[in-house]
């Protein structure tokens, strides 16, 4: 199935080297790779701790993004965030993770309890609740509330995400309208 284009407005978007919009907060502590897609209205606290995103990510509408944290007697410690290359995250999806692995896809409405370590290659389904410190192996799909285990990937899942988010990116596309504006400037 061929994804149809999708436009957006470049009064929303920016697309350059170095970029410091409004919902990223700490963007000092902030690294994203090349070709990565943040939709409007996401939460990336920098501020908390570093937060890495890989190459062709898809951070989908509302998602919010924080490292993960743990509590001592003497207050809280807050830890690094990776999230690997070609990940998709659904709209309105919270993670907190210590880790997200490569060729991950999170669905909508997840919540990725902290310090949750997402294998390569694993998949959570839209309104799943991950607890805590759980592990989601490779190649294995976690569903529900709480999130379990429920089936196996295929081995071609590393190329599905390749094409996924690469195609995603390809089609996210400035509208015509906006392009010519920008150009008469």
């Amino acid at each position: 199935m061929e994804l149809q284009d999708e436009f957006y407005s470049n009064a929303e978007y920016i697309e350059t080297i170095y970029w410091e919009p409004p919902p990223i907060c700490g963007s000092q502590n902030i690294v994203i790779n090349g070709k990565t897609i943040i939709m409007t209205d996401c939460v990336i606290r920098g501020d908390l701790a570093n937060v890495r995103i890989g190459r062709h990510c898809v951070v989908s509408k509302r998602a919010v993004i924080r490292p993960p944290f743990k509590k001592f007697s003497k207050g809280v410690a807050f830890f690094p965030l990776h999230i690997g290359d070609h990940v998709f995250i659904g709209e309105d999806s919270i993670v907190n993770a210590a880790q997200v692995g490569n060729y991950v896809h999170i669905g909508k409405n997840c919540v990725i309890g902290r310090r949750c370590v997402l294998k390569d290659c694993c998949a959570i389904a839209d309104d799943t609740v991950l607890p805590p410190e759980t592990v989601v192996p490779p190649f294995t799909v976690f569903s529900g509330s709480p999130g379990q285990f429920t089936e196996e990937l295929p081995e071609c899942t590393q190329d599905l995400m390749v094409d996924v988010t690469m195609s995603y990116y390809q089609h996210f596309k400035a509208t015509p309208s906006s392009k010519t504006k920008e150009r008469n400037k």
